[in-house]
């Protein structure tokens, strides 16, 4: 891709542990472009988690640097991450341990909107009219505002969790493993949600999954990752179709087949 990248990732790595036993990334470095779909794979263990975190100014880098639009995020004090949290927004794994149970799904989804760290970065926005087009983006009815997270199924907590990070326009979307807490029935339901608003409001979208199925499915770019390291980026329909290390054709080979 061509063109400044919206992010730029160097020589990342995060050691935890005394003495640093456990080395969850080790020199990662990767660029994302606007508009891009990235697919973060690997296996449980692999440092996507970790990776994203760190993209996201969650946790900070032993060493290495991260950068949005230039701007160094990495060490950066969260006062000064106004213009991140605004444009970036993340999907957790599972919308139950996400959604504050004791907060309305209209407090909830308003909740950036009303965040001191985003205000100096969001335009004036009316939040009663943004709660209405959110929940119309994602297909929930405007009296869900009203009720509570326990009151909703799985798939319609994801829903209102997608919702929540649309709130502030963002222009980047983080999403974590975002449908392997779902039913297999509802999957598909939230992947193809994801993939309509990501093209409909022309965002970028980085895609953590151990599922390969999944990124192929969403994605036009793939990051492999395995014990902190990068072991092979590129186009998705590249990768996929003739992957160049061992690991990811391992990977690629277990994607479950229809057999007619």
């Amino acid at each position: 891709m061509t063109g400044v990248p919206l992010y730029q990732v160097n020589d990342l790595t995060r050691v935890f542990g005394r003495n640093g036993a456990v080395r969850a990334l080790d020199g990662v470095s990767l660029e994302v472009h606007a508009g891009q779909r990235l697919g973060i794979v690997g296996e449980s263990g692999s440092g996507k988690s970790t990776l994203i975190r760190l993209m996201a100014a969650l946790d900070r880098p032993t060493s290495g640097v991260v950068s949005f639009e230039g701007q160094q995020v990495s060490g950066v004090r969260e006062g000064r991450l106004g213009f991140l949290r605004a444009a970036v927004q993340l999907v957790f794994q599972d919308p139950r341990s996400s959604l504050n149970p004791r907060m309305t799904v209209g407090s909830i989804v308003t909740e950036p909107l009303r965040s001191r760290h985003l205000r100096g970065a969001l335009d004036p926005v009316d939040a009663g009219a943004r709660l209405r087009e959110v929940l119309q983006a994602v297909d929930l009815p405007p009296d869900a505002a009203s009720r509570y997270p326990h009151e909703f199924s799985g798939g319609q907590r994801q829903r209102i969790a997608i919702a929540r990070a649309l709130a502030p326009d963002p222009r980047v979307l983080i999403a974590d493993e975002p449908v392997s807490a779902l039913d297999v029935s509802v999957r598909a339901q939230v992947l193809n949600l994801l993939a309509d608003l990501v093209a409909a409001r022309g965002l970028t979208l980085i895609f953590v999954s151990h599922d390969l199925s999944v990124v192929r499915h969403l994605c036009d770019s793939v990051v492999v990752m395995r014990s902190g390291r990068i072991e092979e980026q590129g186009p998705a329909e590249r990768v996929f179709a003739e992957p160049s290390a061992d690991y990811t054709r391992s990977l690629v080979a277990a994607i479950p087949r229809l057999r007619l």
